[in-house]
């Protein structure tokens, strides 16, 4: 069965390229893997602890600064940045709703196995992805209220709560496990932690394409819309968060873009109330395509990038 895991991991950027596919071809396997959405979010967070080494993480930690100006970016200046840009374009109110929600999210918890695959900072995308996510009760309604003039159905202290103890059972999951196994059996099989980490997205990936398809035949031209602002905020996103970090290195910068335009709106759909316009939902779903298939269009431009930074550094 190792060799299973271990081929996932080796080829995880393909595997999710497919799987997002996946969803749309398999309406009724999508429908069936919905109830999976929660408890996978949590198992991609305790297989990315497993990952790392908690001691480069701790020396992020050990270094307020950083983490707060990436964090300050990824929570506040980013959804005022894409607010302005889309501004500029007539779009649908739904669909600036939902572009503007999209940045207001913390980055996926599944950033942490991006960057492992790509080779970029995975401890980076740790600590302030986990410093966002509990964040972001606090900094989401504000600026959705002044950006988007929405008040929000949610409580802040519920949310809070809830968030926290996501993390705080993922953490411990975790350390039980690094005890249980030990530093040397988990550093031999690194290649597999991978592999489950992909699995657990794949299934993620399908699951939230449940619905999606019987609206594409419905209502083709949205979609494409739809689909084409999800890449545009995603890229942009992307493109303007490594612009903004470049002072730290290259590889540091592409984890702060990464970050920037993979963003966790699983956790928005969680605070929007049940009479959400479904166009705003529907929004959410395409944008996993952007996700799931940008890493394996970009990782060799990512590898041949991150190798002459190395050489140059030598």
């Amino acid at each position: 069965m190792r060799w299973f895991f271990a081929a996932l991991g080796r080829y995880g950027t393909r595997v999710l390229f497919v799987s997002v596919f996946a969803g749309l071809l398999l309406p009724d396997l999508a429908s069936l893997l919905r109830p999976l959405l929660p408890p996978g979010v949590a198992a991609i967070l305790v297989l990315g602890l497993l990952r790392i080494e908690w001691t480069s993480m701790v020396g992020y930690a050990r270094r307020p600064l950083l983490v707060g100006l990436v964090v300050a970016w990824l929570m506040v200046a980013a959804p005022i940045a894409v607010w302005a840009v889309f501004k500029l374009f007539a779009l649908p109110d739904a669909l600036e709703t939902a572009v503007v929600l999209m940045a207001c999210a913390p980055p996926i918890l599944g950033s942490i196995a991006i960057a492992l695959l790509l080779g970029l900072d995975a401890p980076l995308a740790i600590v302030c992805g986990l410093v966002s996510t509990l964040l972001t009760p606090i900094t989401m309604p504000p600026l959705a209220l002044e950006l988007l003039g929405l008040a929000l159905d949610v409580s802040t202290l519920d949310f809070m709560l809830r968030l926290a103890a996501l993390v705080l059972s993922s953490f411990l999951a975790a350390a039980l496990i690094r005890r249980w196994l030990g530093k040397e059996r988990l550093a031999s099989w690194g290649t597999e932690i991978n592999g489950s980490i992909v699995l657990v997205m794949a299934l993620l990936a399908i699951a939230i394409m449940d619905g999606v398809s019987a609206t594409i035949s419905e209502r083709p031209d949205t979609v494409l819309l739809w689909l084409a602002a999800a890449y545009g905020a995603n890229l942009l996103l992307q493109a303007i968060g490594t612009s903004c970090f470049l002072h730290l290195g290259l590889r540091r910068a592409l984890t702060v873009g990464l970050m920037s335009g993979n963003c966790n709106m699983m956790l928005i759909l969680a605070t929007l109330p049940p009479d959400t316009d479904f166009d705003v939902v529907l929004f959410f779903a395409l944008a996993q395509f952007p996700m799931y298939t940008l890493p394996a269009l970009v990782h060799p431009v990512y590898r041949r990038l991150l190798a002459r930074e190395r050489r140059d550094s030598s």
